[in-house]
């Protein structure tokens, strides 16, 4: 007997082939009070995958007040055994930058849950509703389905190969473990590095943005984006390391600093979530000179190392600067493509229990 309770029931969403666990069910978001549980089910799954990123309850929840192309009401999946949330997926839209529109979708599933075919089954339910998203569309662009995972995480490799995605592109998460003898090359010519306060946010906002169109993926910088940017919770401008050829940003490292985790003896590492030079200013050594003065901030505000993410075939040679400036490889992941489908019937005629996904 399928369990749901009278405020939930109308969300109810039946998946044709989901697993036959006692008291698994489905529904769709009923809201914001959905986050907590969601936020715990993906720090765990996070951890488990050994990701090393995993935003806070309060930035969840600034991100899902200000989407973008996705409408947690329309496009998201919670999974509940009994009453307990035990997984969630969800879908959105984005127009790449080498003219493609990518259909995604991403998921969790708590690991004790894992491995059950629960993660499948949220898989053909967004790969349906990407489908439907796509049907409000112009055909002005070429399309595809796109996820996202961890090479570790065996499970959704296995299930994004048995879907039919392939890898497009692989990224890595770099380290490095000290922050003795840092190189700080001098800056450009012409070029220095201010304090920078939240006056000068839209100026980092914005120049990222633009310094990533030439990047693969996509870029967003719609309002919404903005906000996410500008409101996020603890955001530290004397973090930001801005460099200024007279009033115009030329290039910026964004640094994050993770809460400490009481009783973790493990190192803790500051991230440099963002490094962006913007095209004029390329090719004379401004990204360089800024992640030498980045690490010094970091070992100044007491972090044992530092981390960041780099796309492996990044035109500009990111994964070379950073092997340059001390980092290593410590775990890999991919971006997966599926060509896309003909549209086929479902069973409840909604157009939204058919599909597969997960990020």
């Amino acid at each position: 007997m399928t369990h749901t309770t009278d405020s939930t029931a109308h969300l109810a969403v039946e998946i044709p082939d989901a697993p036959a666990i006692p008291g698994l069910r489905f529904r769709r978001w009923a809201g914001p009070s959905d986050l907590p549980a969601m936020h715990t089910v993906a720090a765990a799954a996070r951890l488990a995958e050994g990701d090393a990123y995993s935003p806070t309850i309060e930035q969840m929840e600034l991100d899902y007040a200000h989407l973008t192309n996705s409408d947690p009401y329309q496009d998201l999946i919670v999974a509940f055994v009994g009453d307990q949330l035990v997984a969630y997926a969800r879908c959105q839209w984005t127009d790449r930058n080498d003219g493609l529109r990518s259909y995604d979708a991403f998921g969790f599933v708590d690991p004790a849950w894992a491995r059950r075919g629960i993660g499948s089954a949220m898989q053909r339910w967004t790969e349906a509703r990407c489908l439907r998203i796509a049907e409000g569309h112009e055909p002005d662009r070429p399309r595809v389905l796109g996820s996202w995972g961890e090479d570790r995480n065996e499970g959704n490799v296995g299930m994004l190969t048995a879907a039919g995605f392939t890898i497009e592109r692989r990224f890595v998460h770099m380290v490095r473990p000290t922050l003795e003898a840092i190189e700080v090359p001098p800056m450009p010519a012409g070029l220095e590095v201010r304090p920078a306060t939240m006056d000068h946010a839209r100026a980092m906002f914005d120049g990222d943005t633009e310094a990533f169109q030439d990047h693969w993926g996509s870029t967003d910088n719609s309002e919404e984006a903005w906000i996410r940017f500008r409101d996020r919770p603890g955001l530290d401008p004397s973090l930001w390391v801005l460099a200024w050829d007279g009033d115009e940003a030329a290039g910026g490292v964004l640094l994050e600093i993770d809460p400490p985790t009481d009783g973790d003896p493990a190192p803790q590492l500051g991230w440099l979530a963002r490094v962006w030079v913007r095209r004029p200013w390329r090719k004379r050594g401004l990204a360089r000179a800024l992640i030498g003065r980045s690490l010094v901030e970091l070992r100044e505000r007491g972090l044992d190392g530092a981390q960041l993410g780099v796309d492996t075939e990044n035109a500009q040679g990111a994964l070379g600067l950073y092997t340059a400036s001390g980092f290593e490889v410590e775990s890999a992941a991919a971006a997966w493509r599926k060509p896309w489908p003909v549209p086929v019937p479902v069973p409840d005629g909604d157009g939204t229990s058919l599909g597969w996904r997960r990020r």
